[in-house]
């Protein structure tokens, strides 16, 4: 060994371990897959020994490697015990704490979650800021950001909690009738889209490209609204599956459409990441919404 290590390091092996990719390791680190093939070269140059093989099926530990990734393990139950003990002596994170997500997330996923997280630490005053536009977090517009993004700002931290599942939905016809086929949809039916605002959104461009415009009857700024739309009969449109999935009114005529999707993220200010009211709700937030992958990734299969 030819040089220390940090518990940084120990926190970077742990993750390539788990994903056993790097780009895994990179969404769970909030860093690039770069950074992530950098540092750990960095690592095992440092510590003489190699950490992983590499295949094609991904990266392997090594004896060094499973022995790291074991120390690491450990030393993160005990951090995890310690905070408990805190917890219990009364050491608790309190003040305000600035959230900015958008409509959508808000209203159908984070609320309960936000709900909870309150209850749980009733010292910590939550400020919700809903807004579809990026709010810039090093100058404390906010101090977390819950977002859908396949780009997160280089000079944020987080972690990826899931894929954002979309699909096409038709609203749910009469008992004894059968929903069109997207094909069908495409070639014949009327659509709603999202409008002009919201071009940069992948299912706004699908609409845009491959449906004439005279056949988009309904054009709204706000997913909230096209939901609304399709469930009362407007139209067939793309939706969030973590909407559509949990309204009666509308039925899925497409599998999930990968081309649509983007990583949901909770970021925020490598400043702020220590901060005891930022981490407990970092935590808090991720153990929820990994408890809804399901759900945001559309994994409700398709009904003929």
């Amino acid at each position: 060994m030819t040089g220390e290590i940090a518990w940084d390091d120990f926190r970077l092996v742990r993750a390539v371990a788990h994903a056993r990719t790097l780009a895994g390791a990179a969404a769970t680190l909030g860093v690039n897959p770069s950074t992530v093939f950098r540092r750990l070269g960095e690592i095992e140059e440092r510590l003489g020994a190699k950490l992983f093989e590499r295949h094609r099926t991904g990266y392997a530990l090594t004896p060094a490697g499973e022995e790291m990734t074991g120390l690491a393990n450990r030393f993160d139950d005990q951090v995890s015990a310690f905070r408990i003990k805190l917890a219990g002596q009364g050491v608790k994170p309190s003040g305000e704490l600035r959230v900015t997500t958008s409509e959508s997330l808000l209203a159908y996923l984070l609320t309960p979650m936000l709900a909870a997280f309150q209850k749980s630490c009733a010292d910590i005053r939550l400020d919700m800021i809903v807004t579809n536009q990026s709010l810039n977090l090093s100058k404390r517009d906010a101090d977390v950001a819950i977002r859908a993004t396949d780009q997160p700002p280089e000079n944020l931290v987080g972690r990826r909690i899931a894929q954002m599942g979309w699909a096409i939905y038709a609203p749910r016809p009469a008992e004894g009738e059968t929903p069109p086929s997207l094909d069908d949809a495409i070639a014949s039916s009327h659509w709603v889209a999202l409008g002009d605002g919201f071009q940069h959104v992948r299912a706004a461009r699908f609409v845009r490209d491959n449906v004439p415009p005279e056949r988009i009857a309904y054009r709204v700024s706000s997913v909230l609204g096209i939901t609304e739309a399709v469930e009362n009969g407007a139209g067939i449109g793309p939706l969030p599956c973590f909407i559509a999935d949990t309204r009666p009114g509308v039925v899925r005529i497409s599998d999930v459409q990968s081309e649509f999707s983007a990583g949901l993220w909770l970021l925020t200010h490598p400043e702020l990441k220590q901060s005891p009211r930022v981490r407990v709700f970092m935590d808090f937030a991720a153990d929820a919404l990994t408890r809804l992958k399901p759900l945001i990734e559309g994994a409700k299969p398709l009904q003929p």
